[in-house]
C-alpha cells in the first residue's frame, strides 16, 4: 500500500488560479487571512514575503511558497510603498485575473497566485502536518512546477467548456508534486507520519497499521514485524511520528471510520467492527470524544454539507 496515495485518493482536493500579478518597483501587496491554503509562484524577478511577527523570506524567480493555514501576509519590493490590499480574493468564477501594480520601472516581477482546498475526512489533515509557510526553492529538476503552472495559465486564458474541472485537476497535480518535494526535503523527525514514511523501520510499521487498522496492534508485535525490540521501536516511532503508537492507531481508526460514515451505507455497528471495536457503544463513545459528534450526527452533517457543495458546484457550472 502507498500510504500517501491512499490518503490523497480519499480526500477531496480542489483549488484554482486566482491572480496573475505584474509588478513594477516599488510595489507592495497585502493579502488577508483566508480559510484555505494559498500558493504564490514567482515566475519572474524577485519578492520579499513577510509573515507574522517580522518573519521575512526573500524569494527569487522559480520559488514557490504555500501559506498552508491561509494566514495574512504581504509581498513587496519596497515595504514603504503604498500597499494594494487584495480584498476580493474569493471568486466563484475560475477566470484568471491579471493585476498590475506599481510603476513601470524595471526590473519587473511577476507572480502567480492560487489556492488549495482540502475537504472530506482525512487522517491527520495533510495541511495540518505541513509548516505554516512551506517554501520550495527553485531546483534544477523543477521543470515540473513551471510546466504545470504554464498549463494552468494557458487554460485560464481561454473560456472553454470544462475549464473549471481542468483547473481543479491541474491544481491537484500541483499539490501532490509540492507535497512530494517537501517530503523529500525532510530530515529525520520532521513532518510527522508523512516524514516517517521513508524510515526503514517506521515506514513498514505505518504501512501495517494503515492496511489493517482494526487489528489489536501492540508495541511488541509491531516491533517484531519491523525488526526492532519493543523499547527501541516505541522510542523511534514516537520520535519520528510525533505521537505514540497507541495514539496513532486510534487516530487511524477514527479516520477510517469517518471515511466510511461519509462514503458508505453500512450501519454504525458494522463500521465499529471494521475499525476494531467489539461494540457500537464503545466505538461511538470514542468517536464522539475524538470528533465532538456522535457517529450518526457526523454522518448526517457530512452528507448535508456534501449535498450543499454539490448543489453550489452545479450552479457555478451552469
Amino acid at each position: 500500500m502507498d500510504i500517501l496515495a491512499q490518503m490523497l485518493d480519499r480526500v477531496r482536493l480542489g483549488g484554482t488560479l486566482l491572480f496573475h500579478f505584474e509588478l513594477g518597483h516599488p510595489w507592495h501587496l497585502e493579502l488577508p487571512a483566508r480559510p484555505y491554503a494559498l500558493f504564490h509562484y514567482v515566475s519572474r524577478g524577485s519578492a520579499t514575503l513577510a509573515v507574522g511577527q517580522g518573519q521575512e523570506i526573500q524569494m527569487t524567480e522559480g520559488d514557490l511558497v504555500v501559506m498552508t493555514r491561509g494566514e495574512p501576509h504581504v509581498f513587496y519590493s519596497d515595504r514603504r510603498a503604498k500597499p494594494l490590499r487584495i480584498i476580493d480574493i474569493d471568486r466563484a468564477s475560475s477566470r484568471f485575473g491579471i493585476i498590475r501594480h506599481g510603476s513601470r520601472v524595471k526590473p519587473h516581477s511577476t507572480m502567480i497566485c492560487g489556492n488549495f482546498t482540502v475537504s472530506r475526512p482525512t487522517f491527520g489533515s495533510v495541511l495540518e502536518l505541513l509548516p505554516p509557510v512551506l517554501l520550495l526553492r527553485r531546483t534544477t529538476d523543477g521543470e515540473w512546477l513551471e510546466a504545470i503552472l504554464r498549463r494552468m495559465v494557458s487554460e485560464s486564458a481561454l473560456d472553454r467548456p470544462g475549464q473549471r474541472v481542468v483547473l481543479s485537476r491541474l491544481t491537484e497535480v500541483l499539490f501532490v508534486e509540492v507535497l512530494r518535494s517537501w517530503i523529500s526535503s525532510l530530515s529525520p523527525g520532521q513532518g510527522g507520519w508523512l516524514g516517517a514514511i521513508s524510515d526503514p523501520h517506521i515506514g513498514p510499521a505505518l504501512k501495517l497499521i494503515h492496511e489493517n487498522p482494526e487489528r489489536p496492534w501492540t508495541l511488541s508485535g509491531l516491533g517484531h514485524r519491523v525488526g526492532l525490540g519493543r523499547s527501541a521501536f516505541s522510542e523511534r516511532f514516537t520520535r519520528l511520528v510525533g505521537q505514540s503508537v497507541q495514539r496513532y492507531v486510534i487516530e487511524r481508526r477514527m479516520a477510517e471510520a469517518a471515511f466510511l460514515l461519509e462514503t458508505s451505507h453500512e450501519s454504525i455497528a458494522q463500521i465499529a467492527s471494521q475499525v476494531g471495536y467489539e461494540t457500537a457503544a464503545a466505538f461511538s463513545k470514542l468517536f464522539h470524544r475524538h470528533n465532538g459528534q456522535s457517529p450518526g450526527r457526523y454522518r448526517a452533517a457530512r452528507r448535508e454539507g456534501r449535498s450543499q457543495l454539490d448543489h453550489s458546484e452545479l450552479q457555478i457550472s451552469n
